[in-house]
């Protein structure tokens, strides 16, 4: 089971939040091969690590195989991580326009010499290296199948594969079917599967329908950090899942903006960064959401950024944001609505 990276997400503090419900490999926000190489501030933050994460894992991307050759050997020599991932899936346009991310697969030549300059970096301290990649850039551009092939050939130690295309970004169903195709194609090398896993159940159907060797949870867990354990209990052979109500929801929420909080360089609005880590109204829909089947009648709801946990998190400074946190743990499991202007009184 893996965190996938993801861009202000998978910051030190959700990944701690995720660790604390269960067991996994726990992946860094994607930094870039240029910027670590000359030590900017915001990358040496996206590479840090808490002292008690046994894996520290990074993942990297970039365009030129010297600079990410550097960037590997940095992490190498200076032991800034136990697994290095290379990111060959992000479908954002700044990325992809530049051939970066899901469409620099399409250039062969350029993804092999990047994938064994990474890998021989890497094997000098004997890390790990793995890929993480999508289909291609649309269907008539798939990539994934050679690709695959040439990682596996270049020595790196596993191959996850997202089941869609750049072009489709998160939309449609993720293509299990090319996952499968994907395992077939590389019975001698670890293949992960990724793509529309949002509870223990899809992640077992996805390893039984594809024969995959593990799975890489991205959206599925935001807002869902209990989603490492069901996915620990069910590959255990379990049926215990956790059903949170709405106090076990808040405390979470709480954790999360807790964690956040101590790890802010920002001294007024801790759950804005300059990684976008917390919500305003964006990252507090993922709890807006989860709450819907504790607070069924709360018609707050239909837009989730008016829910009371979207306006709590919209807190001006630490102390109000955990303040209102702290509140509503309080609060029985039922439907409730915050009167006007509750959020300015005294």
């Amino acid at each position: 089971m893996i965190l996938a990276p993801m861009a202000g997400i998978t910051n030190t503090a959700f990944r701690r939040l995720c660790r604390e419900h269960g067991g996994g490999v726990f992946v860094s926000e994607m930094v870039t091969s240029r910027a670590l190489v000359e030590r900017t501030p915001e990358s040496m933050r996206l590479i840090s690590h808490d002292d008690d994460e046994q894996i520290r894992s990074v993942q990297l991307y970039g365009v030129d195989p010297e600079t990410v050759g550097k960037a590997v050997r940095m992490l190498v020599e200076e032991d800034h991580a136990d697994h290095i991932d290379l990111n060959f899936g992000c479908p954002v346009a700044k990325v992809t326009r530049r051939g970066g991310g899901a469409a620099l697969p399409w250039k062969l030549d350029l993804f092999t010499s990047i994938v064994q300059t990474a890998v021989r970096e890497a094997s000098k301290g004997g890390l790990p290296l793995t890929i993480k990649m999508r289909k291609g850039i649309d269907e008539d551009h798939l990539t994934y199948l050679e690709a695959g092939r040439i990682a596996r050939d270049a020595g790196v130690a596993a191959v996850a594969l997202h089941g869609r295309t750049a072009n489709q970004f998160y939309s449609g169903q993720a293509d299990w079917d090319a996952i499968a195709r994907l395992r077939e194609a590389l019975p001698d090398v670890p293949v992960l599967g990724n793509g529309d896993i949002w509870s223990a159940e899809d992640a077992i159907a996805m390893v039984r329908q594809t024969g995959v060797d593990g799975v890489v949870i991205g959206r599925g867990c935001q807002g869902r950090p209990w989603l490492f354990g069901d996915l620990m209990n069910a590959f255990e052979g379990s049926d215990a899942r956790h059903k949170p109500g709405m106090a076990e929801v808040s405390a979470a929420v709480y954790r999360h903006a807790e964690l956040l909080v101590t790890r802010s360089t920002t001294k007024t609005r801790p759950c804005v960064t300059s990684a976008s880590t917390w919500p305003g109204t964006s990252r507090a829909t993922w709890w807006a959401e989860i709450c819907a089947p504790s607070c069924p009648a709360c018609p707050l709801l239909r837009c989730s950024a008016n829910c009371w946990i979207s306006l709590i998190c919209q807190g001006s400074t630490p102390a109000l944001t955990l303040r209102g946190l702290a509140a509503v743990q309080a609060l029985p499991s039922a439907p409730h609505f915050l009167p006007v202007g509750w959020m300015h009184a005294p």
